[in-house]
């Protein structure tokens, strides 16, 4: 690779979640929704996509805006955001955009002949008889479009179902014919809501939102969000149109679950709603998914971690890192700036589930400036955690900070551990580096950086040496 592959993998100015990642032509594309730097609701703006050679996922390209909310004739005024969209390659080679605008009940479709030019609405959902998908008696009302292509069948699936409603099935899968718009088998359900989930595979596990699929194998892989809103499930079956059974979480973005490094229940940062899927890279698999930033629900940023698969095609839950796509630990003896942290939260157990003195991701600037993220809110007591490093012969810490600040930044390999460094901070109107010796015994270790102090200073970025 150019050069190392971070989490997030695109640039920290960029906000593109709900991603659904697909490899056209050797390169891999990541379609999504996407959100604004301080953004006040969800999906702000128009799609836009990136792209990567599969050779090498540091190497990510902004292919520009791939279509626009006002060239959806429902949505000609451009009110209505972008919610969470798909892609798929039709029989004509051409690359179908599906997509529902949030207030918006059908399903919408665009078309481009190549995966990241300049997409055309197409037509919407419907049956044969002209009824659009979602208006019609006993339709749920269409969400989070997922579709797959299998031979000559092309299944479409959607699904929104809060933990209280009865009345929507959950999530759905419609066959669709050669046109890639007209339904050829109706709607049927694949996954409960919570209300029908009872006595189901699916009881713990609940349908919510943001259905994909995929295949593996013989195996056919229904990913999506459950009522707990922040993991990212997985159900399988021997086809795209089930039956499925619920086999349980594959990433939670905040890491509960994982009892490896912390409290299986501790949330190790502030949880948003999670929406992603999986696909084959080379001859790895890696499952993306998004992060919250800047204290709000409303500025999420796309992350990948690389899955295994057990010898029955089985996911064990894969823990968040700064390293996703990187095949690897990160190498010391380089600056990283700080927002590649994957953990934020507050040492202190007594101010664990105040929001208030948990760090976040921020920035400077509006949206689209172009500056470098860093982690702000950095009360007495906050961490950030970064994983993992190789490191060796690490006998220095350099830490960039600013702001009003005193005491210190601690530097530890685990949540609860020893203490490794102690560096000492002052207060600063600018961008400062300070520096400590730090000994890390050499091997793969994740780093924690503690700020021990009465003020609250922002955290740059460090470099092990």
């Amino acid at each position: 690779m150019k050069k190392q592959a971070l989490n997030p993998f695109l640039p920290s100015w960029e906000y593109i979640p709900d991603g659904e990642p697909h490899v056209f032509d050797d390169r891999v594309y990541l379609y999504g929704s996407h959100d604004f730097f301080r953004g006040y609701v969800y999906c702000m703006g128009d799609y836009t996509c990136w792209s990567a050679p599969v050779t090498d996922l540091s190497d990510w390209r902004c292919e520009g805006v791939i279509y626009r909310k006002e060239q959806d004739p429902r949505n000609k005024d451009g009110k209505m955001m972008l919610f969470a969209p798909d892609v798929a390659k039709g029989p004509d080679g051409r690359y179908y955009l599906y997509y529902i605008p949030n207030a918006s009940p059908v399903v919408s479709v665009a078309v481009c002949d190549t995966p990241a030019g300049h997409y055309e609405f197409y037509g919407f959902v419907h049956y044969s008889d002209g009824t659009l998908l979602g208006e019609k008696d006993g339709d749920d009302p269409q969400f989070d479009p997922g579709v797959f292509r299998e031979g000559n069948v092309t299944y479409l699936y959607s699904g929104f179902c809060m933990p209280d409603d009865a009345v929507r099935k959950g999530a759905t899968v419609t066959v669709l014919a050669e046109d890639m718009l007209t339904i050829i088998r109706e709607p049927q359900a694949v996954a409960p809501g919570l209300y029908r989930a009872e006595g189901t595979s699916f009881a713990d596990h609940a349908f919510f939102e943001a259905p994909s699929m995929r295949k593996r194998d013989d195996l056919y892989y229904f990913i999506y969000s459950s009522v707990y809103n922040h993991e990212l499930c997985y159900a399988t079956g021997k086809s795209p149109l089930g039956p499925f059974t619920c086999q349980g979480v594959i990433i939670d973005n905040c890491d509960v679950g994982i009892d490896s490094y912390k409290p299986v229940d501790l949330k190790i940062a502030l949880h948003c709603n999670n929406h992603g899927s999986f696909t084959a890279i080379s001859d790895k698999w890696y499952m993306f998914y998004h992060r919250s930033t800047n204290g709000t629900q409303f500025s999420r940023q796309a992350c990948a971690e690389e899955i295994h698969f057990d010898e029955n095609g089985l996911i064990s839950q894969v823990s968040v890192t700064s390293c996703g796509l990187n095949g690897g630990p990160l190498s010391c003896g380089i600056y990283y700036d700080a927002y590649i942290a994957c953990n934020l939260f507050n040492i202190r157990k007594e101010l664990q589930d105040k929001e208030e003195c948990r760090p976040m991701i921020s920035q400077d600037g509006n949206d689209s400036d172009e500056f470098p993220g860093y982690v702000c809110n950095m009360t007495d007591g906050a961490t950030a955690g970064f994983k993992y490093f190789d490191c060796r012969n690490v006998t220095r810490i350099d830490i960039r900070a600013r702001g009003y600040m005193d005491g210190c930044f601690e530097v530890r390999t685990s949540p609860d551990g020893e203490v490794l460094a102690s560096v000492p901070v002052t207060e600063c109107n600018g961008w400062e580096t300070f520096s400590a010796p730090c000994h890390i015994p050499d091997g793969v270790h994740a780093i924690y950086i503690t700020h021990n102090g009465g003020r609250v200073p922002t955290l740059g970025g460090f470099m092990l040496h």
